[in-house]
């Protein structure tokens, strides 16, 4: 799934997995950016206690809590090389090596991965694995950005403002035509994401039952 910050592309992904046959089973999202070198086949693959210092307990990893279910693996772009390497001879074996076990488990798991970054011409620059890229790219799913789908924008705004106002226990205002027309005009550079914002910051700074032109950031 590929398609700029703020569009959607973890929510694709999860309806990818809560409407197919692996519903019942356990959708994992991992952040390839957040993992760090050191830990990373102890959090993909899990350890034994023991494995190494200051593993006390035994401990399941990624791989091991999405069996049968789904992993999303979020900016896969920003994945180290050491990272694109341990995925690859998963994907490849559909098998994990557990830290400080001499056991191999078969694990049966969907890889549903995103990305903003262009991951061809990352190959064609050396920082993205080749081999990896067209093992991922089976299907590929782009999301276009909020700023060519005008039509999603007010279906959004209802959305938000119900949902917030739900949980700020407040009857949702309304926009006035003038106002919706500015929210369609704009390029939302955040999409959808920021769309969400700026409802969710509206709903809190005002408390009448219209939202005018006036209520709008400078910048639209």
């Amino acid at each position: 799934i590929h398609g700029e910050s703020g569009t959607g592309k973890e929510l694709v992904a999860r309806a990818i997995h809560y409407r197919g046959d692996r519903a019942a089973a356990r959708f994992v999202p991992i952040n390839c950016t957040a993992i760090p070198d050191t830990l990373l086949e102890s959090e993909l693959f899990g350890h034994v206690k023991g494995a190494f210092t200051g593993a006390r307990d035994s401990r399941a990893g990624f791989f091991q809590i999405a069996d049968g279910g789904t992993i999303f693996l979020d900016e896969i772009g920003d994945a180290s090389i050491n990272m694109q390497g341990k995925l690859l001879r998963v994907l490849q074996n559909k098998e994990i090596h557990i830290v400080g076990s001499s056991h191999v488990r078969k694990v049966d798991t969907r890889i549903i991965a995103a990305t903003h970054k262009d991951l061809q011409s990352m190959v064609k620059k050396g920082l993205f694995r080749e081999d990896l890229y067209y093992r991922l790219v089976v299907i590929d799913i782009h999301i276009p950005p909020l700023r060519e789908r005008p039509d999603d924008i007010l279906p959004l705004v209802s959305l938000f403002l119900t949902r917030f106002s739900r949980e700020m226990n407040r009857t949702p205002p309304a926009f006035t035509d003038r106002a919706l027309e500015t929210l369609k005009g704009f390029d939302w550079p955040g999409n959808v994401r920021e769309l969400e914002n700026l409802i969710q910051r509206l709903l809190v700074n005002t408390d009448g039952d219209t939202l005018e032109v006036a209520d709008l950031p400078d910048a639209m």
